[in-house]
């Protein structure tokens, strides 16, 4: 990857976490980038395309939290955990700024059902869910697996939503200990 592509994708995350996609110009990402627009039209055929590599780094920084976090697991539910740990590492006030709840999240919203950017994200947050379910088959079964994902799931996704309302992490510090109680019973 070249270095205006990075500046590029670097001042993407910072803008459109902070402002929003529509928010946020394609002069507002050169000036921050301190690249010339030709060198994002260089690197990115549009606007869109653009979104497009956010949303994709975005979910590949997400994974490698999470592989980091799983890497140190020792059982099931500790693997189940590091997911709600990895979207913790994103709200940490040491995380570099305001938390404003899933940034993949932030984006979907901006855009019509359908969209290619509502599908990433979408895609996303069923690999999410997969997760919690592969590292929860070993402790409730392959029969209850996938609900007990899908309750982690909607409780991940509402403590996010209300964390980044309230720009801290203490709703998902709270979901991750009602995960453990959940994940502790047989």
């Amino acid at each position: 990857m070249g270095a205006a592509r990075d500046r590029l994708l670097s001042a993407a995350a910072h803008r459109f976490y902070r402002d929003g996609v529509h928010a946020t110009g394609i002069d507002t990402l050169t000036a921050e980038a301190q690249v010339a627009k030709k060198s994002l039209y260089n690197n990115f055929s549009s606007k869109a395309e653009l979104v497009s590599a956010y949303i994709e780094a975005r979910h590949a920084e997400w994974l490698a939290l999470y592989r980091a976090r799983a890497a140190q697991a020792h059982t099931a539910q500790e693997r189940a955990l590091a997911v709600f740990d990895a979207y913790l590492d994103h709200a940490h006030p040491t995380a570099g700024g305001a938390f404003r709840g899933c940034g993949l999240l932030n984006v979907a919203a901006e855009f019509p059902a359908g969209s290619p950017e509502r599908a990433a994200v979408r895609a996303h947050k069923e690999e999410v869910e997969q997760l919690l379910a592969d590292a929860v088959a070993d402790l409730a079964g392959p029969d209850r697996a996938a609900g007990l994902a899908e309750h982690l799931s909607f409780l991940l996704e509402g403590a996010v939503a209300r964390a980044g309302l309230e720009a801290s992490p203490d709703r998902l510090e709270h979901a991750r200990a009602l995960a453990a109680g959940l994940l502790a019973r047989p």
